[in-house]
């Protein structure tokens, strides 16, 4: 006799459990593309920056305030790793925006004509030093430098303090027969151009066997990469002498000395010397913004200064993130600049901010559309 093999009970198990299966799975629908943040998807959207350590104490409040207080759709990572580096970043559009203290060069222009320059705060470049007396008493703040002594310094041909070029401008400090050690930066670096930018301006020897960049080749001294790495080489070699920003001088108590101006007079770097300096030139703002601010004319104002600089491209790549930067930039230039102030950054002059906002609503975004909102 033949067993007939029960098949209903069975298919309908395999039905039931199949339609289970597919009604976990959510179906036939598509799977949904990961949301890339910003205002549409509640999530905040990140803006990458990386560039000049000039600024970086600056643009860190800055960043923390706008997020926090003036629009939490925006996040910011900044990565201060020197002008240079900010500057190739921003060529090869792996950031969003780029910083540096150094004016394009004529070959970067070239390479990026479409970069675009936007100053935001002008500094100071002071020159710091490690010095002891001959008596063994630490010099705080009154050491004078002309530019010919100064150049000759980090040129390697004054080599001891009590040399009668430094001697003869501080009749009130007992120099030491004491050798030089000379600091500078290893890094490429905004800090550097400035600072080397106004020795080729006061030195023709400096000009011929050196010139001005974010890198040289350094006649003398010893390297250390950024603000931090030349504070280092000061607090570790007695009688030593570099360069580093205002701002971070001051928050570490480190001694600076007063320069001889353009106009003879000695001037100590302060807010006030720095708003000098920008102000002799404000007239005179090319129409690409990137303007030198060093041996200024006035009788107030501070040789070693300098604008800093947001480097944007002028389509951006992506709209969402250009309407943020550009909101973010305005903001920083007129109500950030109290902060600005704190820090010993000098806010950008009526006229200056006027053409700095002017050129940043000329920007566009993706292929030549205006600005959402603008």
């Amino acid at each position: 006799m033949m067993i007939r093999k029960r098949r209903g009970p069975v298919l309908v198990l395999v039905l039931i459990l199949l339609l289970a299966f597919l009604s976990a799975c959510g179906g036939a629908k598509p799977v949904s593309a990961p949301a890339q943040g910003g205002e549409a998807s509640g999530k905040p959207i990140t803006i990458t920056g990386a560039g000049a350590t000039f600024p970086y104490p600056l643009y860190s409040k800055w960043f923390y305030v706008y997020s926090t207080q003036v629009d939490p759709t925006v996040r910011f990572n900044y990565q201060s790793i020197g002008s240079g580096g900010g500057i190739r970043q921003i060529m090869a559009k792996t950031v969003d925006f780029g910083a540096s203290d150094a004016i394009l060069t004529e070959e970067e222009k070239a390479a990026a004509p479409d970069l675009r320059m936007f100053p935001t705060v002008a500094g100071g470049v002071v020159v710091a030093y490690n010095l002891t007396d001959a008596g063994g008493k630490p010099v705080g703040k009154g050491l004078k430098l002309t530019p010919q002594a100064l150049a000759g310094i980090f040129l390697g041909t004054i080599t001891r303090w009590n040399d009668p070029a430094i001697a003869q401008v501080n009749p009130d400090i007992a120099l030491p027969d004491a050798e030089i050690a000379v600091a500078h930066r290893s890094d490429g670096s905004g800090t550097t151009f400035l600072f080397t930018s106004y020795l080729a301006q006061v030195s023709p020897e400096w000009r011929e066997k050196v010139g001005a960049g974010k890198a040289v080749n350094w006649p003398v001294g010893i390297g250390g990469k950024g603000n931090e790495g030349v504070a280092g080489v000061l607090r570790q070699q007695p009688n030593s002498i570099g360069y580093i920003e205002l701002a971070y001088a001051v928050q570490n108590h480190i001694p600076y000395a007063a320069l001889q101006n353009r106009e003879g007079n000695f001037v100590e770097p302060s807010l006030d010397s720095i708003v000098a300096a920008s102000n002799a030139y404000a007239g005179e703002m090319p129409d690409d913004l990137g303007q030198l601010l060093v041996n200024a004319p006035g009788k107030d104002s501070y040789p070693i200064a300098g604008y800093t600089f947001i480097l944007l491209y002028q389509d951006m790549p992506n709209c969402l993130k250009a309407s943020k930067i550009h909101d973010f930039m305005v903001w920083a230039l007129t109500e950030g600049d109290g902060y600005a102030r704190e820090l010993l950054y000098a806010p950008l002059g009526e006229q200056v901010e006027k053409k700095v906002i002017a050129k940043l609503n000329t920007l566009t975004c993706e292929g030549g559309k205006p600005l959402p909102g603008k």
